[in-house]
């Protein structure tokens, strides 16, 4: 689990767990056999039968045709088919050399697809761990109205790492819990500034829900970055 820091209404702050729940789907899909079915990744072609590679071979597209209808040089009995295991994302050039020195660049284009700005890709680095703390902002909004105010794309379960940030944490969870509510929940010195929970990930605005039943608690951080607008017809 990665950890996160948080702070209560108290402004204390504790470095606790967080980590995304997903869950199983209770149907699935079987052969007609019976057996499940599994994904696998099989290799389609290598660099080598592409149509740029045949081309440069041949030296062009009426001598590949000829030598595709003689020989085939286009398939590879050996190897297309094959199952692939683990692999790598390279980036490779023009001349399709892998590339160790790469330049990421941000192209920004307008509605009609022509490019107005290109500059370097700058990364920004996680403000979630470290001397960043997520603070208990105070500002909350009742569940019905941001459940009609925001898409919310991500989620989070938030978790206790000790005995003592198990108080902390479902202390919080009861607030929220009782006020039927959803608690802006941002960073900086402020603690208006949205998350970025990966290191050049995208920004998103947070919001904690706190679910608590007995001794259990559940707190959840909520991530969006759309909201919805309503027209207003004149």
């Amino acid at each position: 689990m990665r950890g996160i820091n948080i702070s209560n209404e108290k402004k204390r702050d504790a470095e606790v767990a967080f980590e995304s729940i997903t869950r199983k789907s209770r149907v699935k899909y079987v052969l007609g056999n019976g057996k499940e079915k599994q994904n696998l990744k099989i290799l389609k072609s290598t660099m080598e039968l592409t149509e740029e590679a045949l081309v440069a071979k041949y030296g062009n597209l009426k001598a590949l045709g000829e030598a595709i209808i003689e020989s085939d040089p286009e398939l590879d009995v050996e190897n297309i088919g094959r199952k692939v295991g683990a692999t790598h994302k390279l980036y490779l050039n023009r001349d399709n050399r892998i590339a160790y020195r790469v330049n990421m660049l941000q192209i920004v284009k307008t509605p009609d697809g022509e490019e107005r700005e290109r500059k370097d890709l700058t990364k920004i680095l996680s403000n979630i761990t470290g001397e960043n703390i997520v603070q208990w902002s105070g500002r909350k909004i009742s569940k019905e109205v941001a459940a009609r105010k925001f898409v919310f794309v991500h989620k989070y379960q938030i978790k206790h790492v000790s005995g003592l940030t198990y108080d902390f944490l479902y202390d919080m969870a009861k607030d929220l819990h009782e006020s039927k509510s959803l608690m802006f929940a941002g960073t900086g010195k402020k603690g208006n500034e949205p998350l970025i929970i990966t290191s050049g990930g995208t920004p998103y605005r947070a919001f904690l829900e706190g679910r608590i039943d007995g001794d259990k608690y559940c707190l959840i951080l909520h991530l969006t970055n759309m909201e919805i607008k309503t027209l207003n017809n004149e």
